[in-house]
C-alpha cells in the first residue's frame, strides 16, 4: 500500500470489541495503541508500566482477529538492544505488520504529555539498525518515532527524523507537533515517508485525511478515536442510570444484541456445532 502511494488510514484499537467493529467497517490498517491497551487491560497509565509479556499477549490477540494489517506500539523496545531483539521477534511472530519504536528514555510516557527526555540520536539509530538486522520479513515495517519536539524543539525533531529515515526506518513519526505550520514544515524537511498522529484533545491539530495527504504525509493513525468515543458514550449511559434509574439514555441508541452476536461469531460456532452433530458418533 505504501509503495502504491495510497494514503493509509489506521484507527486505533485497544480490545477485541473495537477490532471486530473496525473489521465491520473496513480499514487499510489498524493501530494497536499502547496507551489504550495499557489502560484497558491493566487499568494503569501509559508510563512504561506495561511489560513486554503483557503487551505481546494483547497485540497477538488483536492481530489474530483483525482483518487488516496491524501496526503495533512497541514503546521503547522494552529494554536494551538484546531486549529489543526479542521484541522484534515477538511482535513479528505475533502477526503484526510492523511496529512503532520511540526514542524516549525508559520508562516512557504518553506522547502528548510533558517532560519526555529522549536518548541520543546515535543510540536510536543503533536501535533501528538492530530492528532491521533482526526482522525476518523485510516487509515488517519499522516506524521510528521521535519525541524530541516537546523538550528540545522542532529543529532537533527534524534532524532526528532525517537520521531515522536514513538509518532505514520505513516511516518517520514526529510526535507532538503543535500546529499545521509545524506539520507542513516536517513534511517539507524530513526525508522519507511520514505518519501523522491525530488524537482528539491532544496537542496536534486533528485534520482531515485529505489535508494530511495534501501536506505530504503517507499515513495517519487515530489512536484514541474508538476508546474516547466509547468512554463518552459509556459515561453518558452510566450517569443517566445513576440519576434517573433508567437504563436507556434518550440520546443513545443501543447496539443491536443480535447483530453483536453475529459480529463476535456466535452464528459461525452454531454452524460448526450443527455440522459436527450431523456427523454422528459412536458405533
Amino acid at each position: 500500500m505504501l509503495d502504491s502511494g495510497r494514503f493509509i488510514v489506521a484507527p486505533g484499537v485497544y480490545d477485541l470489541v473495537s477490532v471486530h467493529l473496525a473489521n465491520e467497517v473496513g480499514f487499510d490498517a489498524l493501530y494497536a495503541s499502547g496507551y489504550w491497551m495499557t489502560v484497558s487491560a491493566l487499568g494503569l497509565p501509559d508510563l512504561g508500566l506495561a511489560t513486554y509479556s503483557e503487551m505481546i499477549d494483547r497485540v497477538a490477540r488483536i492481530a489474530e482477529f483483525s482483518d487488516a494489517p496491524v501496526i503495533a506500539d512497541a514503546d521503547t523496545g522494552y529494554g536494551g538492544l538484546v531486549n529489543l531483539h526479542r521484541t522484534v521477534k515477538g511482535y513479528e511472530n505475533a502477526g503484526v505488520c510492523g511496529f512503532q519504536l520511540e526514542d524516549q528514555v525508559f520508562p516512557k510516557k504518553c506522547g502528548h504529555t510533558p517532560d519526555r527526555p529522549v536518548i541520543s540520536l546515535e543510540d536510536m539509530v543503533q536501535k533501528i539498525r538492530v530492528v532491521l538486522d533482526t526482522r525476518i520479513d523485510e516487509n515488517f515495517l519499522v516506524i521510528a518515532r521521535s519525541d524530541a519536539r516537546t523538550d528540545f524543539g522542532l529543529d532537533e525533531a527534524i534532524e532526528r527524523g532525517n537520521a531515522y529515515s536514513e538509518a532505514g526506518a520505513d516511516l518517520v513519526f514526529v510526535e507532538a507537533l503543535t500546529s499545521e505550520l509545524e506539520m507542513e514544515r516536517v513534511c517539507r524537511e524530513v526525508s522519507g515517508r511520514l505518519i501523522a498522529n491525530l488524537a482528539p484533545t491532544g496537542v496536534t491539530p486533528v485534520l482531515t485525511v485529505a489535508r494530511l495527504e495534501e501536506m505530504g504525509f503517507s499515513a495517519a493513525i487515530f489512536p484514541a478515536l474508538t476508546a474516547m468515543t466509547a468512554m463518552t458514550t459509556m459515561e453518558m449511559a452510566l450517569r443517566h442510570l445513576k440519576e434517573h434509574g433508567d437504563g436507556q439514555h434518550p440520546e443513545l441508541e443501543n447496539f443491536d444484541f443480535k447483530r453483536a452476536c453475529r459480529l463476535f461469531g456466535f452464528d459461525d460456532y452454531r454452524v460448526l456445532q450443527e455440522r459436527w452433530e450431523d456427523l454422528g458418533g459412536g458405533e
